[in-house]
């Protein structure tokens, strides 16, 4: 399995590295100051959750891999990610919004998070076969913050019941409402059951990352 997953990985890579070639598109970090409403609602408040197709806090996205994030975005404008409101607001972006944002929300940190070059907690004996299995750290890197290409996402620190929906997703078939298509993450999360997949993000959630919710001003409490 292990060996196939290799083999579908570097076809998606190229896949993508073939698409990031044609598609480039220079993204504004300042230009996206005036394009983010549609995302500081949920985005922008700390332990915010969505409730569909179950409740789960919505990830963090500040610090996040600025190509991870247009190439997500594409994906829900394309209809590879399903989620209903993702892709209504990603319908609505052009390839320059979606540069634009990338580009905000990579730089959008508060700056005082330093990832750790280790994991913050050893996995257990279980859980580190589960690691082994799905071969995680090939694509996501060490302490799952140094993603290999920069279409990947980080996921250290990310919040645990969102990875776990998001793992979940990457199962479902033939819905017009919920799923995502990967090749990669497809292959790889049909590996494990449930059980196994919320082992995986209670732990890959604890570890100390990048990402963040930088609260928007208008959200705070006085």
């Amino acid at each position: 399995m292990n060996k196939t997953l290799t083999t579908v990985f570097a076809l998606a890579v190229a896949s993508v590295t073939g698409w990031a070639a044609a598609q480039e598109v220079k993204g504004d970090a300042k230009a996206a100051e005036g394009k983010i409403a549609m995302c500081i609602g949920c985005h922008g408040i700390v332990g915010y959750k969505a409730s569909f197709p179950e409740v789960y806090q919505v990830p963090k996205i500040s610090g996040q891999n600025g190509k991870y994030i247009e190439a997500a975005l594409h994906a829900y404008k394309k209809g590879d990610r399903k989620h209903p409101t993702m892709r209504a607001i990603a319908d609505s972006l052009t390839d320059q919004d979606i540069a634009d944002l990338a580009a905000y929300y990579e730089k959008h940190t508060t700056g005082d998070v330093t990832v750790a070059e280790k994991p913050s907690r050893e996995p257990s004996t279980k859980t580190a076969e589960l690691l082994k299995k799905g071969t995680c750290a090939s694509c996501h890197g060490d302490n799952f913050s140094k993603a290999i290409d920069p279409t990947y996402p980080k996921l250290g620190g990310q919040n645990a019941d969102y990875l776990y929906a998001a793992l979940k997703s990457y199962t479902v078939e033939k819905s017009g409402y919920i799923g995502r298509s990967h090749p990669v993450m497809g292959a790889m999360a049909k590996q494990f059951n449930h059980a196994e997949m919320k082992e995986l993000a209670d732990y890959i959630g604890s570890l100390q990352g990048g990402l963040q919710t930088v609260p928007e001003s208008r959200f705070r409490s006085k």
